[in-house]
């Protein structure tokens, strides 16, 4: 491929002698990876289940190199959520983060999903997780991949870092900040980043990123963890930004970063101030470690968390009628009675995360869990919450073969010869959507955006 001259001779100022092994990565096939979803399948199991090779990253517990000739984004596994398709090095900055069960998480620049939904399983999907992005054609994207892990307390968001800000100073027990860049580590997966690429375009990621950082520091808790990461190899917008940014909060303290096998420490060199302990933080570079270029940041906000946990102010908005209709078909077709707070909206109803804030006048794509649609005198179950259920959890399901998966994921009729209404189809025991039986016929409703055509 074709790199800017300035960026070649940028990278050979920055890496000396190393940088012969550095540009023949350019030419090193991308590497495909998966990461499993712990909230459906366990780890041993999926292995055992999988019908392609597996290579354990060392950097994830759950994450595995796989063959791009498997091609893992066909199989009905992966419509059925059980794992993220998701570039190696971007699994690391949410493995730093560390959230856990029950708390109050923001994932800040959350599209497509991947840290997202490695956040949402770390946390065994409990707590509150509000995930964003400012770009709506991302955003629901984000929403998409929130919706086919099956995760039930995220919130998705598509608003500006300043605007979150203004409603959330103080509130969270963590923040991710993968942060818009240049891009630079990511040229060998997607070449045309490569055509975008100056040096002017480098300042100007610099200057969203400070500006986004700033927004996130005032919606961190006292001693709250803040984690910034690029995908990019420029100092300016790794090493110099975080330098810049401690010595805009001296309340904010750099931590070290546990750096497995080919993870390297951050360069003090390439910063302002040359602070020793911007080695903490770390670098992956392509012809370390087998992944695209990552840097990564863990700070800690210092002092004392004296504020009471918020309570749950989402207005509801939802009638008896409504929860009614909800209830009975609850009643009908489910094994479990969904507990939590209830919201619906232009005849939408969902299920609110335990912790939801009150997000009127707000851009929320995904307020929760999408339950269904309220039709004249009865409820539709929505995809999402089909997402979510096992076998067990509804009154009927059917387990289709190979052909007849290929033709439910097209959006076909398939013939059952029962008329039981709502069941779940499945594959090997794990939910794919949603079909409706009526006599002896299988009406699809597996969404049309979805289908494999």
């Amino acid at each position: 491929m074709v790199l800017p001259k300035q960026y070649v001779e940028r990278m050979e100022i920055m890496l000396g002698d190393e940088v012969h092994d550095f540009l023949n990565t350019y030419c090193d096939p991308k590497q495909t990876a998966l990461r499993i979803n712990t909230l459906k399948v366990d780890i041993d199991a999926f292995t055992k289940l999988a019908p392609f090779e597996l290579e354990p990253i060392p950097f994830c517990p759950t994450g595995f190199y796989v063959n791009e000739t498997d091609a893992p984004g066909k199989h009905p596994f992966h419509q059925a959520g059980l794992y993220y398709i998701q570039e190696p090095s971007a699994m690391f900055p949410a493995e730093v983060l560390d959230p856990q069960p029950g708390e109050t998480v923001l994932d800040l620049c959350g599209a497509p999903g991947g840290k997202t939904t490695q956040i949402a399983a770390k946390m065994h999907d409990t707590g509150l997780l509000v995930t964003n992005d400012i770009n709506t054609k991302r955003a629901k994207a984000l929403s998409e991949n929130v919706e086919r892990l099956g995760i039930t307390q995220a919130i998705v968001t598509n608003e500006t870092s300043e605007r979150l800000a203004e409603k959330f100073p103080g509130y969270f027990d963590r923040i991710l900040v993968d942060a818009p860049c240049s891009g630079e580590g990511m040229f060998r997966k997607d070449p045309e980043a490569a055509e975008y690429w100056s040096p002017e375009h480098v300042r100007e990621c610099a200057v969203w990123q400070k500006n986004i950082l700033e927004h996130a520091y005032r919606m961190l808790k006292p001693g709250g963890t803040l984690v910034y990461s690029t995908c990019t190899f420029a100092p300016e917008e790794n090493e110099a930004q975080i330098d810049q940014f401690l010595s805009r909060h001296q309340d904010m303290t750099l931590m070290p970063i546990e750096k497995p096998a080919g993870v390297e420490g951050g360069r003090p060199e390439w910063s302002p101030r040359q602070l020793p302990e911007l080695a903490f933080t770390a670098r992956l570079w392509p012809h370390r470690i087998k992944g695209e270029g990552h840097f990564v940041a863990k700070m800690r906000k210092n002092g004392k968390d004296d504020s009471q946990p918020a309570a749950s102010v989402f207005k509801r908005h939802i009638s008896q009628k409504q929860l009614k209709d909800y209830h009975e078909f609850e009643a009908q077709f489910l094994n479990v009675r969904l507990q939590g707070p209830m919201f619906s909206q232009n005849d939408q109803v969902f299920l609110l995360p335990d912790k939801a804030p009150d997000l009127s006048g707000f851009r929320v794509l995904r307020p929760g869990l999408h339950l269904g649609t309220l039709k004249k005198n009865r409820f539709e179950p929505n995809h999402a919450l089909a997402m979510t259920l096992s076998p067990t959890d509804v009154k009927h399901h059917i387990a289709l073969n190979d052909a007849e998966i290929k033709k439910y994921l097209r959006g076909e009729t398939l013939s059952t010869g029962g008329d039981r209404g709502w069941v779940l189809i499945t594959v090997h025991g794990f939910s794919l959507g949603w079909g409706k039986e009526v006599k002896g016929t299988l009406k699809n409703f597996y969404p049309k955006g979805l289908r494999i055509m």
